[in-house]
């Protein structure tokens, strides 16, 4: 199982940009399928976005489509989360995911959260 961890959370004004980052280790990163999920206070964890293996695919929650963008460096084992036009809601503890194979499964590893906090 990859270890994940998650960096780059911070506090970003509502219609700014930032971005997340992911390092894994413990495995080949390119045999995984990612992604990215999100968790704010009293809610259940929601899905964000995911990318298979070589970054050829990927797909969004309604809630985040057009404004953050999934992607990979293979090279660097890292998965980053670029996210534009930030609304209060998107505030929330980030995590990103290994899924058990390229092409997504069920999720094998997870990583401890980044805090991503968006003010109005």
């Amino acid at each position: 199982q990859l270890r994940l961890v998650e960096s780059g959370g911070g506090l970003v004004q509502a219609g700014g940009s930032h971005s997340l980052s992911c390092s894994a280790s413990g495995g080949t990163f390119s045999d995984y399928a990612m992604g990215w999920f999100r968790q704010a206070p009293g809610k259940e964890t929601e899905f964000v976005a995911r990318i298979v293996w070589d970054g050829g695919m990927t797909s969004y929650s309604d809630s985040v489509k057009g404004r953050f963008t999934i992607s990979r460096d293979n090279a660097k084992n890292t998965l980053y989360l670029q996210m534009n036009n930030l609304r209060p809601e998107d505030t929330a503890d980030y995590l990103c995911a290994a899924y058990g194979d390229r092409l997504y499964g069920v999720i094998t590893s997870w990583g401890q959260g980044t805090q991503v906090t968006v003010s109005s």
